[in-house]
């Protein structure tokens, strides 16, 4: 109680500050686009703000989700889509410890008790389905890491025991890939059946799909490498077999163009891009979200020109390094103004449960622990961060 009280008068106190300074009262932050109602394909969502997936690894070593995930989503159900962090459509497809996984009926079982405490707090969500593919280790997987080239990861990866060197992934066979392809379709009706409206393809910052797509990571000499056109195949077959199992209405996909994230290098994004959003524009998908989206650079807007659906922009704020003081907000009605139909904020959520309503006040913001972010497991950075009220 007292905890509370304390958060709510300082917060009271910076806001009259910032109104003061700025000559903005709560009813100007209450007219911003951010919060007005839309449709994502069948979806009425009740504001344009979206959190974006983020790992915290706070699921169980077999990868099903804990109970504390449940009270996270939906502390945050006020976001008008919550897009559920990265989650392993396989078991070599595994990053780090504790993530969650969707591939057996005890990880559906995890993941309904997560949908349902979202549904009842009012709120909506997708599941992001992430195969790690060099992102991985023995140790963590039971599995050697698969790739699309015997690349491997630059540095070393967080496993059980700690920190460990990388390993060189091994090149996948065109069986694997098929069956990699066959494990996203299963993961996708898995998803539906454990309560979420549809799922998110990840093809970006440096995970399986996204190491298909870079002619750094993908050295390969047949019909999966080498030119763009088979350096995009393999999201192109994930994301059309994923639209086929639970209908592409249900489906988003997600990339990160020139992102460089997991030592990621992409010297052609101005090619490779465009003609992977061609690839995939005709079938009806839910959305696209663009991580990092800059209005000031043309990528973006070429990439909105050629995209005909809902497009999410997850806003270039500091990484690494503090976040805005409003937390985004600025940032994301940039993106809307320059074509962005959603704006996808992560840190901003993870710090700040009811963020819809602290933005809607031009409340201030919890600062983030970022001790608590990742590993440690528990409540403590993850589920007691304090609300206005």
């Amino acid at each position: 109680m007292s905890t509370t009280t304390t958060t709510t008068t300082t917060t009271t106190t910076t806001t009259s500050t910032a109104t003061a300074a700025t000559g903005t009262t709560p009813a100007d932050h209450e007219a911003s686009p951010l919060f007005q109602p839309t449709r994502l394909v069948a979806l009425r969502l009740k504001n344009r703000l979206v959190m974006a997936p983020m790992t915290r690894n706070r699921a169980g070593a077999t990868g099903v989700p804990e109970p504390i995930m449940a009270t996270y989503y939906a502390q945050r159900a006020s976001a008008g889509l919550i897009i559920a962090e990265a989650t392993t459509p396989n078991a070599v497809g595994a990053t780090y410890p504790d993530i969650p996984a969707i591939y057996d009926d005890t990880h559906v079982a995890g993941w309904r008790r997560v949908t349902e405490a979202v549904r009842e707090a009012g709120g909506q969500m997708f599941l992001q389905l992430q195969h790690g593919g060099r992102v991985g280790h023995p140790e963590t997987s039971g599995l050697h890491p698969l790739a699309p080239s015997p690349v491997p990861l630059p540095g070393t990866i967080f496993t059980p025991s700690g920190h460990q060197e990388t390993v060189v992934p091994q090149e996948m066979t065109e069986a694997q890939i098929t069956a990699t392809v066959a494990d996203f379709a299963e993961a996708a009706r898995r998803a539906v059946e454990a309560g979420f409206a549809g799922v998110e393809v990840h093809s970006a910052n440096g995970y399986l799909l996204h190491q298909f797509l870079s002619n750094a990571t993908n050295r390969r000499t047949d019909g999966y490498g080498g030119s763009v056109a088979h350096r995009i195949r393999f999201t192109v077959e994930v994301v059309r077999a994923v639209a086929e199992a639970i209908g592409p209405e249900r489906v988003g996909v997600r990339i990160a163009p020139g992102v460089t994230a997991n030592g990621m290098e992409e010297d052609d994004v101005e090619a490779v891009y465009p003609a992977l959003l061609e690839a995939l524009r005709d079938l009806g998908l839910a959305y696209l979200h663009v991580v990092f989206a800059d209005p000031e650079q043309p990528l973006f807007h070429t990439l909105r020109a050629a995209w005909p659906g809902a497009l999410i922009a997850n806003p270039a704020l500091p990484w690494p390094g503090p976040l805005p003081a409003d937390g985004g907000r600025g940032a994301g009605e940039r993106l809307l103004a320059a074509g962005a139909d959603l704006v996808s904020l992560g840190r901003s959520f993870l710090a700040n449960p009811d963020l819809v309503a602290r933005m809607r006040a031009g409340a201030a913001l919890n600062p983030i622990r970022d001790a608590h972010l990742m590993y440690v497991g528990g409540e403590t950075g993850y589920t007691d961060y304090p609300t206005l009220t």
